[in-house]
């Protein structure tokens, strides 16, 4: 035997040892105990149990564990922060689980194997829920999947109905009472495919068609029109509270005003929900301590961030935290033109985005999507949030890692 085919024998060996310690440890060991411990790892190590042996694949499909998984990730951990670039030929998904405190960290971002590149290189991330992301083709108005990062595991969606000169706005969520994932359509539309009047489109009222896919079944329904003239703003807005959907409305010629409306999920109906004191200001949704909250950006670079304590009364929402201007490091370097301007996510980006409110109080912000900040409440300070691998410039992604649809095959990712 030469040395190679050696090393393949003594690793085969290694490898079948370390099943049959597994297993022994996984059969001498109390089922409850083993949830516990399970359950407080981190998603990405977690996956990582389906491939040392039968026993421990069969355990990442318990439903129990998956639901004592989501119960602790939510309540002892930060959410992990997926980084969306499209500076490259292709888009690419990193990750990095976001450290249990705001000190330094030597975490290093990791980068998801798309499975769907061939078929979508350029893609929109619309939203995340419950362990899933929801991407939209940049190329092909019609193309959408379902993903999960961790586990692989996507579903390209059906098409759906089109309509000339369409604009879509997107809503995706989790309703956890019906236990059920929606994706939601909104289409605005103008009634002639006439070229030349598609610039006159923002002083003319469109149409609207809404359209709904549940995951699980196997067509797209319509709900008819939308109901409010208004039109929804999809950027950074889509937020998901009490089983709704929510989005900020863009001011139109005849509608002056900035207002929330609102999608429930079970219900399928849309509602208005009062909106902050500082309805006319410029601001964008966020979901800080499991409230709907605004953070209005003013001109001169300072941030209130507003707080509905209780969610549809107008009288709840209170001015919670008022944050001065900051020049985060990130933002002194001088980007690479050409990467600037083929960036469709700098283009549509804002210049401060409040992302969430981490476990020890902070408040995660990301600048210009070139630069993450934590910013502490109680003292004031700015703490710039650097990790190993970042990409230059990144929608950043608030997302808690979920083992839905763990049963099909893992995905990897590079170190």
């Amino acid at each position: 035997m030469d040395s190679d085919s050696e090393i393949i024998e003594v690793e085969r060996k290694r490898s079948n040892l370390g099943a049959e310690l597994s297993s022994q440890v996984l059969e001498s060991l109390p089922r409850d105990l083993i949830l516990c411990i399970l359950s407080r790892l981190p998603v990405s190590s977690f996956v990582q149990l389906k491939s040392v042996c039968t026993g421990w694949r069969m355990l990442t499909r318990d439903p129990d564990l998956v639901n004592k998984y989501r119960s602790c990730m939510d309540g002892i951990n930060n959410p992990c922060l997926i980084f969306h670039s499209d500076c490259t030929v292709r888009n690419q998904l990193h990750f990095v689980e976001f450290p249990a405190c705001n000190h330094e960290s030597e975490e290093k971002v990791k980068r998801f194997h798309v499975p769907f590149w061939e078929a979508m290189p350029e893609f929109d991330v619309l939203g995340s829920s419950n362990g899933l992301l929801c991407l939209s083709d940049s190329l092909q108005n019609d193309a959408i999947c379902v993903y999960n990062p961790f586990t692989g595991n996507y579903q390209d969606l059906p098409k759906s109905t089109q309509f000339p000169n369409q604009q879509v706005v997107y809503g995706f969520g989790f309703h956890p009472t019906a236990k059920e994932y929606k994706v939601l359509k909104i289409v605005y539309y103008m009634k002639t495919d006439k070229d030349y009047l598609r610039p006159l489109r923002v002083y003319v009222e469109l149409d609207s068609e809404v359209q709904i896919f549940t995951l699980g079944s196997s067509t797209w329904r319509s709900l008819g029109k939308v109901g409010y003239r208004h039109h929804l703003y999809q950027w950074h807005s889509q937020v998901l509270v009490n089983g709704r959907l929510h989005w900020v409305t863009w001011p139109r010629r005849y509608h002056r005003g900035i207002k929330i409306i609102s999608f429930d999920l079970a219900e399928e109906q849309f509602l208005e929900v009062p909106s902050t004191p500082l309805m006319g200001f410029n601001y964008h949704l966020v979901v800080l301590g499991e409230c709907l909250s605004a953070a209005v950006y003013f001109n001169y670079c300072k941030l209130e961030i507003w707080v509905m304590a209780e969610y549809g009364v107008e009288e709840s929402w209170i001015k919670k935290f008022d944050i001065r201007a900051h020049m985060p490091k990130g933002l002194k370097e001088d980007p690479a033109n050409q990467f600037f301007k083929n960036s469709k996510i700098i283009w549509k980006g804002g210049y401060i985005r409040v992302l969430c409110l981490l476990k020890n109080g902070d408040i995660l912000l990301e600048y210009k999507n070139r630069a993450l900040v934590s910013y502490d409440p109680k003292s004031g300070e700015f703490k710039d949030v650097i990790f190993q691998g970042m990409p230059k410039w990144y929608q950043t992604i608030v997302h808690v890692g979920s083992l839905t649809w763990i049963e099909t095959s893992l995905i990897s990712t590079d170190a």
